[in-house]
């Protein structure tokens, strides 16, 4: 009796999944339920990019991918500099918004001071602050593993519509974790963390450079004040090259704990824009 009645249960069970799926997937879609209606849409992104992949001048000058995510990590808007979407490396898109995510998932603001625990001034952290902190024998290593990329969401819909506003990661929440230049959370009006932007497309240093120039351009680095580790008050969480060799090999050894390396034609990032009050 148990075994005719197997399949039934199965059965119920999957249709269960299924429409569980479909509510969270709803819910992370409906534009009231995230704060990507105070954040730029995709035609603000777009020419933030373009006009920070232009000015940049350090890197390998390809085309690039931006991605923004509200605060919950709800992908807002996806964009990308080049004619058509195979103009920047397509593995960049997912990179990119790997870098918001991470950026805003580990950035706090004053609100988390409580109770005497917390960041009173708020805390900004880039993705290039955490690449040595992620090392083997670094405080944070594993963290590079956590927090997966869902796959349904990053690579869902056609292809035709990826860098478009209607890109599948678009209204979800897209996960992952990325731990070189190139992400940076968005602060607004009163020093309040707000999401994160990702850049991706060139070396991880010259991302991080046209993502500060894409934070800028969108004015939400609102951010003088925050507490960070780069060791410059009016950058907060600029890229740190304080990597020394290793007399005893592997990874180099960073003064601050939070050092990131050296890129091919490096230069600029002690230049780029102060951080707005």
């Amino acid at each position: 009796m148990l075994q005719k009645r197997l399949p039934l249960a199965v059965a119920s069970l999957a249709i269960l999944i299924l429409f569980t799926d479909g509510v969270v997937k709803a819910a992370d879609e409906k534009p009231a339920g995230n704060g990507c209606k105070s954040l730029p849409n995709f035609s603000a992104l777009k020419s933030a990019l373009d006009a920070a992949t232009a000015t940049e001048t350090s890197g390998l000058n390809n085309q690039m991918w931006a991605t923004v995510v509200d605060r919950d990590g709800v992908v807002c808007a996806v964009a990308f500099t080049g004619v058509n979407r195979g103009a920047q490396w397509p593995g960049s898109r997912v990179i990119s918004a790997q870098k918001a995510n991470t950026a805003n998932a580990f950035s706090l603001d004053s609100s988390s001071s409580n109770s005497g625990s917390g960041q009173p001034n708020g805390l900004a952290l880039s993705t290039a602050n955490l690449y040595s902190a992620v090392q083997p024998g670094g405080s944070l290593f594993g963290l590079q593993e956590s927090n997966p990329v869902d796959t349904q969401v990053a690579y869902g819909g056609p292809s035709s519509n990826y860098g478009a506003p209607q890109d599948s990661m678009v209204g979800h929440k897209v996960g992952g974790i990325n731990v070189f230049g190139g992400g940076l959370a968005l602060y607004g009006v009163g020093k309040k963390i707000v999401g994160g932007v990702g850049v991706s497309g060139d070396t991880s240093c010259a991302d991080h450079n046209i993502a500060w120039r894409v934070r800028n351009n969108l004015g939400l680095d609102h951010l003088s004040g925050v507490g960070g580790v780069s060791g410059d008050s009016t950058r907060p969480d600029n890229i740190v090259f304080d990597i020394t060799p290793n007399p005893n090999g592997g990874t180099g050894i960073s003064a601050g704990g939070f050092g990131h390396p050296t890129c091919p034609n490096t230069s600029g990032s002690t230049t780029l824009p102060p951080v707005q009050p």
